[in-house]
């Protein structure tokens, strides 16, 4: 208990920075931090993908001369579960304006052994220094307002196991892609909400990191049930996002020997298209 009080007093009031910080071991062990994975972030039966890129963003952040994620790419390896955890960066190559470093979180499992749970490549550089000249056919997505969507709330549980995560966050579902929730599934591989941390911080890149991975997978609309765990996951980061909330909006198009692909787009409150992502999910056996 005493590393977890020592992780949350090295970063802010808000419970997404308490519960991301890292805390490096110093001198004697370069690019090496101790975390504590917190309970708080899990769905199902284990600690949520997008919390964990966040995490191993922040200690990425801290190992490279560069400030902002620009590109991360995430495998996950194994299963990461409340309780302390150990991640090991490595500086890969420094530029003018772009560096590139891996990151490995571990934890130790029943026997006290090492195991790996998750392992990042991914490039930094400054959000501030991009220029505003965009050219995109991308448009926001087309969904009711924040007060006409649907929360947790609502109805029914909404996801059957652990939804902790649920409670930190403003999460609240078009209702078009809600059916599953209510027995009805559309059948179309399509997800689409508003986004925010419960306790009102506003957006950065490290909690667009968490954004993409944090919406109930498109399989449920599918019509399938259970656990959907993702395999790989690559997020690029755009711009630095305009104060407010999010809408994300994710689709599959495809599902094939036991895997489907996830898009998602989100979007700021200032119609800016701040980050994307595309993973690689092993639907429900």
């Amino acid at each position: 208990m005493a590393q977890a009080a020592e992780i949350q007093a090295t970063i802010g009031d808000s419970e997404f920075d308490r519960d991301t910080a890292v805390v490096p071991r110093g001198p004697g062990e370069p690019g090496v931090y101790d975390a504590e994975l917190s309970a708080g972030w899990t769905i199902i039966r284990a600690v949520n993908g997008g919390y964990l890129l966040a995490l191993l963003g922040r200690a990425l952040g801290d190992a490279l001369p560069h400030p902002d994620p620009f590109t991360v790419s995430a495998h996950y390896l194994t299963p990461s579960h409340p309780g302390p955890a150990v991640v090991r960066t490595q500086v890969v190559r420094t530029g003018r304006t772009l560096s590139t470093g891996q990151a490995s979180l571990f934890q130790l499992d029943e026997n006290g052994a090492e195991v790996e749970r998750i392992r990042v490549l991914a490039s930094y550089g400054d959000l501030d220094t991009l220029t505003e000249d965009v050219r995109t056919t991308a448009t926001p997505p087309a969904m009711p307002a924040f007060e006409h969507c649907l929360g947790p709330e609502d109805g029914p549980a909404l996801i059957p196991g652990s939804s902790a995560i649920t409670e930190r966050l403003r999460l609240k579902l078009d209702p078009a892609t809600a059916g599953w929730a209510i027995g009805a599934p559309s059948g179309k591989g399509e997800m689409r909400a508003w986004f925010g941390l419960s306790d009102g911080r506003d957006a950065d890149p490290f909690s667009l990191l968490l954004a993409v991975d944090a919406l109930p997978p498109t399989a449920f609309e599918l019509g399938l049930k259970g656990w959907v765990p993702t395999v790989e996951l690559t997020t690029h980061i755009r711009r630095r996002p305009a104060p407010g909330l999010l809408r994300i909006s994710i689709t599959t198009r495809n599902l094939a020997g036991g895997f489907l692909e996830e898009d998602a787009e989100v979007w700021d409150s200032a119609d800016h298209l701040v980050a994307q992502s595309r993973q690689l999910a092993r639907v429900p056996r």
